[in-house]
């Protein structure tokens, strides 16, 4: 099937009357608010069109939003039940792992950070838990490419400063080397723990709980489980100097993956507590303790706001993770479907953009007047929001053990023919974004006092 923006993404000045009618007691009205809000979403896509490039997004977009793009879609299916684009979703996923099937792809492999692999890589998570199409015999699973990826991320574990810690590049000779941020960490913190709850194998659960103590080690996140973006980890610095910026998808990742090790250790008091911790400090991204908003750059009143084109997508990630933390950590459902109902209900109204009135708006706190912005941010959050609505009543994730059918490999990664350790400096800077923060970095270290840059 193919999409093409349809005039209604084009005309985003003008706006009708709310086209999105949202029942929030209605399954039946949430699926069908979804399902505009996810053909709108993909009328973004261009990966199936001749000549494009499958899983690819158009520019603006960096590689790393078309992975979390395409997570959404399959938690689309996974909450409606709706495979319309869930033959779009398998090639992209695919085509975008690459020859190695571990998401470095060639035209990727020498710009592409931890977080930008981890975003592909949780994709492929949530595709083996909600058993997902699974790719054709003779292809790896969906649980062997994100296996894949965990050792990857693995081999790169630095103990050289910091004690530890995932860098946020891969490559030296990219932009943020010696930056270690919550989101690259955090991206593998979450893997690890689904792969320990999937596999049943605690040399999974060993390594995540190895990457949360070192957060708590270098003060990334705080007594109060606010997760802060990152510090610098070059020689002299050692992460003693921190930039305590606050984005909500590095609180939703650690939110899930201690949802997840609380119930992969049955309930432990020690994981209760971090995942109750973790929601709670969250209240930070809800306006008057209710719709939801990136407090670091977006206004809660009007339009204004600075959030750039890859922030206006992580309200999309901590919908995502909070949905998933109230379903597998029943004691936080209360307070979290609380939050997601009345910014599901904010979200709606802003999608009354375009010349068919469904085109989704940034800023949900505006209450009904559409903001007049626009992207794959704004619609891939709207969808997330509202479809998580369906998460009490959608099927429990699997697991190897409770109906599993992605086939996993325990050793994939480990034999790739990227050279992870290659220095030669065939780019030396960078446009691109990961998945969060360009941050004014030198090798000696930060580049005045925390002058970080955010652009997208």
């Amino acid at each position: 099937m193919k999409w093409t923006v349809p005039l209604a993404l084009l005309a985003c000045n003008s706006w009708t009357a709310n086209a999105i009618t949202l029942d929030v007691t209605s399954d039946d009205s949430i699926k069908s608010a979804s399902s505009t809000v996810a053909y709108g979403l993909m009328s973004y896509y261009t990966g199936n069109n001749s000549g494009d490039v499958a899983g690819n997004l158009p520019s603006p977009y960096y590689w790393w939003e078309a992975g979390a793009m395409f997570m959404g879609m399959v938690d689309y299916w996974y909450y409606t039940g709706d495979s319309t684009y869930n033959d779009e979703t398998v090639a992209a996923l695919l085509h975008q792992a690459g020859p190695d099937y571990d998401f470095m792809p060639e035209n990727q492999t020498k710009t592409e950070g931890n977080d930008d692999q981890g975003f592909w890589a949780m994709a492929t998570m949530a595709a083996a838990e909600s058993n997902f199409t699974n790719p054709s015999d003779g292809i790896p699973g969906w649980l062997a490419i994100t296996q894949a990826v965990f050792n990857l991320m693995a081999s790169r574990w630095d103990t050289t400063l910091c004690g530890g810690g995932l860098r946020w590049q891969i490559y030296s000779f990219n932009s943020g080397y010696n930056y270690k941020n919550s989101v690259a960490n955090g991206c593998f913190f979450n893997i690890a723990s689904r792969l320990a709850l999937y596999t049943g194998n605690q040399t999974y659960a060993d390594w995540a709980e190895k990457i949360y103590d070192w957060e708590r080690d270098v003060s990334l996140i705080s007594d109060a489980y606010a997760v802060y973006d990152g510090a610098n980890g070059a020689t002299g610095y050692n992460c003693t100097e921190t930039d305590k910026t606050r984005w909500s998808y590095n609180q939703g990742l650690f939110m899930f993956g201690s949802a997840v090790m609380y119930n992969y250790t049955n309930g432990s008091a020690l994981w209760e507590e971090r995942t109750s911790g973790l929601v709670n400090a969250s209240s930070i991204f809800f306006s008057n303790n209710s719709i939801m908003y990136e407090q670091a750059c977006e206004d809660t009143d009007t339009s204004a706001g600075t959030c750039n084109t890859d922030q206006q997508t992580f309200k999309a990630y901590l919908a995502r993770w909070m949905a998933a933390t109230a379903k597998i950590a029943p004691f936080t459902t209360t307070k979290i479907m609380s939050w997601l109902t009345s910014s599901a209900e904010a979200a709606a109204a802003q999608c009354s953009g375009g010349t068919d009135g469904t085109v989704c708006g940034e800023h949900w706190t505006a209450e009904d007047v559409y903001d007049g912005t626009y992207g794959v941010g704004q619609q891939m959050s709207a969808l997330q929001i509202i479809a998580a609505l369906l998460v009490t009543d959608a099927a429990d994730l699997v697991t190897n053990s409770t109906g599993g059918t992605s086939v996993g490999d325990s050793s994939a990664g480990t034999s790739s023919t990227t050279d992870v350790t290659d220095t030669t400096p065939t780019i030396t800077t960078k446009d691109r974004v990961g998945a969060g923060i360009l941050t004014a970095l030198a090798c000696s270290g930060l580049i005045g006092s925390f002058a970080f840059m955010v652009t997208g």
